[in-house]
């Protein structure tokens, strides 16, 4: 069994995607900087910028300034040439994404935004619903896959903008990620939560475990949380992102509870989800009344990029849905490396 320590280490330098990813890994693990790399614009230009080598690209990039990866010399982290390089990925990234979600749309759009992402849709299409209606225990174990990447990491990106706000938006916003963390209770920490469901679920809890395994659609719904939160211009940006996340989690945990349920799931997997309905439904007035209310009230001008933050949520977590629900119903794996273990529904299968 994993420990703590493990959990929250370095992880390995992922396998590359392609030659964006493979310049990026082939800089880091041949020794400390400097180590010129070339510009990447004809590789970018060639690229899908939601595809899975800019992604993987990205992701290795950004885990530098998380816990870093394993072999690879900490001062890789500033070098100049990295970070240009980085750059054009972000470019060709979030271009994708203003591009696709309309510009962001006006300041008087946030409320309506907001307000859209309260209402259940009519038809049962998500895979919160699936999860809770059809899926076998492979499919949920695979969905822990998925979740893994970010949610070993909770609540950390968002700490970022936690110096760029000032007044109620910024008490307002530790006291939301205080709760992510714990309240000051190690063994409370949503990550560590996390830990312990995929334990349960007889997966592996480590840190990063399941980089290589996930696809570019899982990488770019936790990348685009790096590039917000990396970037000061971007604050509106990442605190429309976070209440997006914290508007949407409590009626699909409910959800996941219910599958886990269904399932005969272990107590750590109910309690990871069981914990989020309650604590996101208050965490959800906090963010839009005195995080939002309070950041666009001292900066209007940022309420673009607040709805541009909401939009890309909505629009990172609907490739990643489509990309499920088209792997379970055609009986695909939805992992780039499947799973062992049980897949079938069976209370005996769930605790290793």
């Amino acid at each position: 069994m994993a420990t703590v320590s493990g959990i929250r280490g370095e992880s390995a330098v992922p396998s590359a995607r392609g030659p964006l990813s493979a310049l990026v890994t082939d800089a880091l693990t041949s020794g400390p900087p400097p180590r010129p790399l070339p510009a990447p614009d004809t590789e970018c230009e060639q690229a899908d910028p939601y595809g899975d080598d800019l992604q993987l690209a990205l992701h290795v990039c950004y885990e530098l300034h998380y816990r870093g990866l394993a072999g690879v010399d900490p001062l890789w982290e500033w070098d100049p040439d990295l970070l240009r390089f980085r750059a054009v990925l972000e470019a060709a990234f979030e271009s994708a994404l203003r591009a696709d979600t309309r510009g962001a749309g006006r300041a008087a759009d946030l409320e309506a935004e907001l307000d859209t992402m309260l209402v259940e849709p009519l038809v049962d299409t998500s895979v919160g619903h699936y999860l809770r209606d059809h899926a076998d225990w492979g499919q949920l174990r695979e969905y822990f896959v998925h979740r893994s990447v970010y949610q070993l990491k909770e609540a950390d990106p968002q700490a970022w903008v936690i110096p760029r706000l000032a007044g109620r938006a910024k008490a307002a916003l530790v006291a939301v990620e205080f709760d992510e963390f714990g309240a000051g209770r190690a063994e409370c920490v949503h990550a560590q939560l996390f830990a312990d469901l995929m334990r349960d679920a007889g997966l592996d809890p480590v840190y990063g475990r399941y980089v290589d395994s996930v696809p570019a659609v899982t990488l770019a719904t936790v990348n685009v949380i790096s590039h917000l939160g990396l970037h000061r211009r971007l604050r509106g940006a990442l605190v429309g992102h976070f209440a997006a996340g914290e508007i949407t989690t409590a009626p699909s945990a409910r959800r996941l509870v219910q599958a886990i349920d269904r399932l005969g799931g272990g107590a750590a997997c109910r309690h990871f989800y069981a914990e989020h309905i309650d604590a996101d439904a208050v965490h959800e007035q906090v963010m839009r009344r005195d995080v939002l209310g309070d950041l666009v009230a001292r900066e209007p001008a940022l309420a673009p990029d607040v709805v541009f933050g909401v939009r890309a949520a909505s629009l990172l977590e609907e490739r990643l849905e489509t990309h499920l629900l088209d792997a379970w119903r055609s009986g695909r794996s939805s992992l780039r490396l499947p799973l062992s273990g049980p897949s079938r529904t069976a209370e005996k299968d769930v605790l290793p």
